[in-house]
């Protein structure tokens, strides 16, 4: 009988211990674009132009709303941190870019992922975590700045890539603090809504940690903050 139950034992450490190494490593898997940028929208050929040279850069000179269907989440721009991918994420945002398209891979207690123009549920699109705008830049990974000694906390906004410098459209939101290695640029910080994104990071998914129904990025518009 003990033999038996020392058995049952030993099974269930395992099974247990099988479980847990696949979580661990489902929200350790590195945060990319899937595959090259496809370029969707002929308006958008190239990285936009970064500001004046008379305007001061600082942090938090902006402010970008995106409307869902499960709420409206805003964050602020890290202008100073990371110039590129802010003006970038601005840019395409005032062109309509990111309206109509999804968060496409969302893994509870990590991160949602979205900005990819192949994940329009509206249109015939291609294959959805393989797009981009077009073009790529570099990644802005200062290790002076605050952004990047705080690392990805909760609610942090950065860039997914697929690799060093491909940075295009697709970019995540933290769910969580989570010790990432500095290997995405981040350019923003949610400051209203975040109950918005907990509640997309609980979500239904399912191949590819996608949602088994669309989270829609209905709108993205941008606000200059007054300096």
């Amino acid at each position: 009988m003990k033999r038996q139950i020392a058995l049952m034992i030993g099974v269930l450490v395992i099974a247990v211990g099988a479980v847990v190494f696949l979580i661990f490593d489902k929200i350790n898997t590195p945060i990319k674009d899937t595959g090259n940028t496809v370029e969707k929208k002929a308006a958008v050929t190239s990285v936009p132009e970064p500001l004046s040279e008379n305007t001061i850069i600082k942090n938090t000179m902006h402010v970008i709303t995106l409307e869902t269907n499960f709420g409206t989440i805003q964050f602020e721009t890290y202008d100073a941190d990371a110039p590129k991918a802010s003006n970038n994420f601005i840019t395409l945002a005032q062109k309509g870019f990111y309206n109509g398209l999804t968060f496409h891979r969302v893994i509870d207690g990590f991160m949602i992922q979205g900005g990819d123009p192949e994940c329009n549920p509206s249109k015939n699109s291609g294959r959805c975590g393989a797009g981009g705008p077009g073009y790529t830049f570099e990644d802005e990974l200062n290790p002076a700045t605050l952004s990047y000694k705080n690392g990805y906390k909760k609610g942090v906004v950065a860039m997914a890539n697929a690799g060093p410098n491909t940075n295009g459209s697709q970019f995540f939101i933290m769910l969580a603090d989570y010790p990432l290695p500095n290997n995405y640029t981040i350019f923003g910080k949610v400051v209203v809504g975040q109950e918005v994104v907990d509640k997309i990071g609980k979500t239904t998914t399912g191949a590819n940690d996608k949602p088994t129904s669309p989270v829609v990025i209905k709108k993205a518009s941008v606000v200059q903050k007054p300096q």
